[in-house]
């Protein structure tokens, strides 16, 4: 019994390899997008872009898993004669929602204005590379988070030089009075 539950751990599909590259990825690239955002001092840093990034990977490579099982049921039940719909985008939708939930708790409403709307964004952010990976969308998932970071960091110095200003967050987050 043991043996054929190692046996099955060991030949799932994906791979455990393949599953640790994906993870590895996710650890790479939504860490770099959290490590910009922990040097910023925001309210949520690498560890919780990390979470949220690894979440949504595992989420991703459970539903790749579950779908390789299915189109393996679905081969023999369309022997048998009988249509499947298989739908592997589901789980992604319920990802979206949840993180969306997430986020909105970074933002902050004050009397001077809005504050948390890109740490919300970078943990949204966070949760779709760690589901490209996931599903092993390797090439999407590094041009997201490259795009991410370049957006983050130079394109802001960019328009920082310009007369174009854009609302800093406060200093001390708790400082401003809070209009009810």
């Amino acid at each position: 019994m043991f043996l054929a539950t190692i046996d099955s751990i060991l030949n799932t599909t994906p791979s455990i390899w393949e599953m640790l590259i994906r993870m590895g990825l996710t650890a790479i690239f939504a860490g770099v997008i959290g490590f910009e955002r922990q040097i910023r001092h925001k309210i949520a840093g690498i560890t919780t872009h990390l979470m949220v990034a690894f979440g949504a990977c595992g989420i991703a490579i459970l539903q790749d898993s579950l779908y390789q099982e299915a189109l393996a049921m679905a081969a023999t039940l369309a022997d048998a004669g009988i249509a499947v719909n298989l739908e592997r985008q589901r789980i992604i939708a319920q990802v979206v929602t949840g993180v969306g939930f997430l986020g909105a708790g970074t933002i902050l409403k004050t009397s001077n204005g809005i504050y948390g709307l890109t740490t919300a964004a970078t943990l949204f952010l966070a949760a779709m590379i760690g589901l490209c990976f996931g599903m092993g969308g390797y090439l999407i998932g590094i041009i997201l988070s490259v795009f991410s970071f370049l957006f983050l960091t130079v394109v802001r110095r960019i328009i920082g030089l310009t007369a174009i200003k854009h609302a800093k967050s406060p200093d001390i987050l708790g400082s401003e009075i809070v209009e009810k």
